[in-house]
């Protein structure tokens, strides 16, 4: 069976989209999907390439039960808009350069991560860089409820042998 690509990105690749490719490792390891699952994340811009998540995003995962600190930032790329099936942007600046990244038949791809979220009106996720530790732990709390309603998605949309 052929594995199903999932890519989230944001900026830079070292907050939101590490925070959201952990949880969503772990979550799917929880659901019995994760060998089903190729799961990556990278950034719009090149800051940080190769730096892993900022040390604030770390350690509010890591006091969930989330670890990342083997991850590496890397930036988009336009094989990536063309390889993944789920390209999912945690912004609308994200989304705006990944249209201008993909050919018109691309640009149905990405979606928002907070599209799929049950407990929150806000349909993005603000970066949390320049924030506090609180800001940070928003930032988790959107993306755990947000993973959720993601799977149950590709649960539901997806053919998943019974011997998942």
């Amino acid at each position: 069976m052929k594995k199903i690509n999932i890519l989230f990105v944001c900026t830079a690749n070292i907050c939101r989209s590490p925070t959201a490719e952990a949880v969503f490792t772990q979550k799917a390891e929880r659901a019995g999907l994760l060998a089903l699952l190729n799961i990556d994340s990278a950034g719009t811009h090149d800051y940080y390439l190769g730096a892993e998540p900022d040390a604030r995003a770390q350690a509010v995962a890591q006091n969930r039960g989330y670890l990342m600190s083997h991850l590496r930032a890397r930036q988009l790329s336009r094989t990536d808009l063309e390889n993944f099936d789920y390209v999912i942007a945690m912004d609308m600046k994200n989304m705006s350069v990944l249209h201008r990244l993909g050919e018109p038949d691309l640009w149905q791809k990405p979606t928002l991560l907070m599209s799929y979220s049950r407990l929150y009106k806000e349909r993005e996720i603000l970066d949390p860089f320049g924030g506090d530790e609180e800001r940070f732990e928003l930032v988790l709390d959107m993306i755990e409820s947000a993973v959720d309603g993601l799977i149950a998605h590709i649960k539901s949309s997806q053919p998943i042998p019974q011997s998942v």
